[in-house]
């Protein structure tokens, strides 16, 4: 199969252009369209409705989507594992979602590398259910998050404890006191979602919607807003006195989890990574 016939159905599945899928691959329609027409061939079957300015997946063509995300992921994996420096003896795939890059393990990913001798990473900042397919195609060594996937012979390991507070610009503020500001509400999970609901219902109604705390924190201190935010992601700025926590605000408590298959041939490896960030 070549690789390159996936990547063009995929494109255009993204985008439902043929011509706008030629752009961003660097090639003519025409070449689109011939490697559209391959895969086809191949497989049987029809994968896009070709109607004007509206190119939709078939039904062929929707099942087909995971497919070819799977054998262009567990091909990326073969070239890196062959091509491994003499020096490592191995490579971890670790994916992660946007919040807990930004606010955790970006700051620990030296050490872990430093603690990984003969071990090359590879990180992904995924969505939960990309990172949960990507775990079971086995494509994923280490999925981190706030919901591990439930899976039979999936081993889950606590990591870290996040203290989310409610944070604004304005000193010494109470809940009664935000109905004016930028509420920007952040994905903390589904914990987080439920206990916002019970607890929250006085808040103003969202400006922005994120799973990136960085881009909250950069929207909060632009725009005189509040945000739920991990203390020691802020703490800086609780000390220059340019953010304050709300003082009724409970805390919202959430863990970081590893999920990996027991069964791993790479399971020493894991081990000592997971060792090493919750040492950190």
């Amino acid at each position: 199969m070549d690789t390159d016939l996936l990547k063009t159905f995929l494109e255009v599945s993204r985008t439902r252009h043929f011509g706008k899928a030629a752009d961003n691959l660097f090639l003519t329609r025409s070449a689109v369209s011939f490697r559209v027409k391959q895969l086809e061939t191949i497989l049987g079957v029809e994968l896009f409705e070709r109607l004007r300015n509206n190119i939709q997946p078939t039904p062929a063509g929707e099942r087909m989507l995971g497919h070819a995300e799977a054998v262009l992921n567990a091909w990326e994996r073969a070239k890196q594992d062959i091509s491994l420096h003499q020096s490592q003896l191995s490579q971890l795939t670790i994916g992660t979602g946007h919040n807990i890059w930004d606010t955790y393990l970006q700051y620990f990913f030296q050490a872990l590398h430093s603690g990984l001798k003969g071990t090359s990473l590879r990180t992904e900042v995924l969505s939960l259910p990309v990172m949960t397919k990507q775990l079971i195609e086995r494509t994923l060594d280490i999925a981190i998050s706030f919901d591990p996937p439930k899976l039979d012979d999936v081993e889950i390991v606590k990591l870290m404890d996040v203290e989310l507070c409610l944070v604004s610009q304005v000193p010494n503020a109470i809940l009664t006191d935000l109905s004016q500001l930028n509420y920007i509400k952040v994905d903390w999970g589904t914990a987080f979602n439920i206990a916002h609901a019970q607890d929250f219902t006085m808040l103003p109604v969202p400006v922005l919607h994120t799973s990136s705390a960085r881009m909250a924190l950069d929207f909060l201190l632009n725009n005189c807003g509040c945000a739920f935010l991990p203390k020691t992601f802020v703490q800086p700025y609780l000390e220059s006195r340019q953010l304050f926590v709300v003082t009724d605000a409970k805390i919202i408590s959430r863990n970081i989890y590893a999920a990996y298959w027991a069964s791993n041939e790479r399971g020493a490896q894991i081990k000592q990574a997971l060792q090493l960030l919750q040492s950190l």
